[in-house]
């Protein structure tokens, strides 16, 4: 029978053991959760909700989304995404869809949330930090906000509750 040990185990076994990075292995969990009330004007194609401020330095594990129906029809898609807010409150397009890219979850309500940490982005990731997710070289410290941008327009008003869950060392 054979036997793989992931990289957290294999350092845990190592002679001398190798310390395991918190985002990995003993990291603290925090959670940002809300809710955006948004009116059926808040979701042409090309506008953004900015839904939560997270510090680069962290690494998210999950994203879910819960939404009324915010479609009447067949038209609406969200990506969900990273930005920077400066001190003024103007908002910048860091990567649109480092998360989620065109889903249509928005269509009708879901009450259950959907998962969308790695609906974009790839599944080894895990445990990257939010600055490797926006594609930067470097921590440039601080936080980066995760936002909502509607890619195709809805026309419904409606909740859009999150709920993200990321580890810092």
């Amino acid at each position: 029978m054979a036997n793989v040990n992931s990289t957290e185990v294999s350092n845990f076994v190592a002679d001398p053991p190798v310390m395991n990075s918190a985002r990995n292995a003993g990291g603290v969990m925090r959670i940002a959760a809300g809710t955006v009330a948004a009116a059926a004007g808040d979701l042409s194609a090309g506008d953004t909700i900015m839904l939560a401020l997270v510090p680069s330095n962290a690494a998210i594990v999950s994203i879910k989304i819960f939404n009324d129906d915010l479609d009447s029809g067949t038209t609406h898609t969200m990506h969900i995404g990273l930005y920077t807010i400066d001190d003024v409150g103007a908002v910048t397009i860091v990567d649109v869809d480092a998360y989620a890219s065109a889903t249509t979850d928005c269509r009708a309500a879901v009450i259950v949330g959907t998962e969308v940490a790695f609906e974009a982005r790839n599944i080894n990731t895990m445990g990257q930090r939010v600055w490797e997710d926006a594609g930067v070289s470097s921590d440039p410290g601080g936080y980066y906000a995760i936002g909502f941008e509607s890619q195709a327009a809805g026309d419904q008003a409606g909740d859009i509750s999150y709920l993200i869950t990321y580890v810092v060392d």
